[in-house]
C-alpha cells in the first residue's frame, strides 16, 4: 500500500527565510493530521538557474525533470511563495510556467504567501488562487498568508492548522469540517446574541 504523498513548494531565496520557515510548519501541520504522509519538500532557490535555462531553451535539465516530476507525481501541493510587488515571486512563477498546463489539474493545493505587513495579504486571493484556479488544481479554502508581525502571534497557528486541516481531508476523502466544528458562529445566531 501506499503512502500519500505531498509536494512542499517554496520559492524563499533565502536559507533559512520566513517562507521556508511557514511551508514547514504547513506540512508538518498536515503530518500531524496524516501520519503515513510522505513529504517531498522543493527548495526553488536550489533550481533557479535550471528554471532560467529552461524558459531558455524549452527544454528541463536533469535536475529540474526530476523536481517538476516529484510535484507532479504528488498527491498534493503546498505552494508557499515570498510576496514580491503584490504577487508571487518571479522564481515561483517561473517555476510553474515550467509545468505542463494540466499536470496539476485535480490535484488539492494549499496556498501560502509571506511578506512583510499584513497590506499584502491580498496576494492569496489575487494571484495565487486564480493561478491555480488556471491550473484547474483544487485549492482549499483557507489559505495562509504570514506577515512580519505574525510569527510569534496567536492567529497564524490556527491557520496553519485550518488549512492543513482541509488539505488532508481532501488526502484522505473525509468530508470538510463544518464551520460550527471550526468555531464559527452564523450570522443569525450574531445577529440574535445582541
Amino acid at each position: 500500500m501506499t503512502h500519500p504523498t505531498v509536494a512542499v513548494v517554496q520559492a524563499g531565496l533565502g536559507s533559512p527565510s520566513s517562507t521556508q520557515l511557514l511551508a514547514t510548519r504547513l506540512a508538518e501541520a498536515a503530518q500531524r493530521l496524516v501520519p503515513d504522509l510522505e513529504v517531498r519538500t522543493v527548495h526553488l532557490r536550489d533550481v533557479a538557474r535550471d528554471i532560467a535555462d529552461n524558459l531558455v531553451t524549452g527544454f528541463p535539465g536533469a535536475r529540474l525533470r526530476d523536481v517538476v516530476e516529484s510535484v507532479v507525481g504528488a498527491d498534493a501541493v503546498i505552494a508557499v511563495t515570498p510576496t514580491f510587488n503584490a504577487s508571487y515571486s518571479g522564481l515561483f512563477k517561473s517555476f510553474v510556467d515550467v509545468l505542463e498546463p494540466e499536470s496539476l489539474a485535480g490535484k488539492p493545493v494549499l496556498i501560502a504567501a509571506t511578506g512583510g505587513t499584513e497590506r499584502h495579504s491580498l496576494v492569496l486571493d489575487h494571484a495565487l488562487r486564480p493561478l491555480f484556479a488556471y491550473l484547474r488544481a483544487i485549492v482549499v479554502p483557507t489559505g495562509v498568508y504570514a506577515a512580519s508581525s505574525d510569527w510569534g502571534a496567536e492567529g497564524l497557528p490556527g491557520r496553519v492548522d485550518r488549512a492543513a486541516g482541509e488539505l488532508a481531508d481532501l488526502l484522505v476523502g473525509r468530508a470538510p469540517a463544518k464551520p460550527a466544528d471550526l468555531g464559527f458562529v452564523p450570522f443569525d445566531q450574531l445577529l440574535a446574541g445582541r
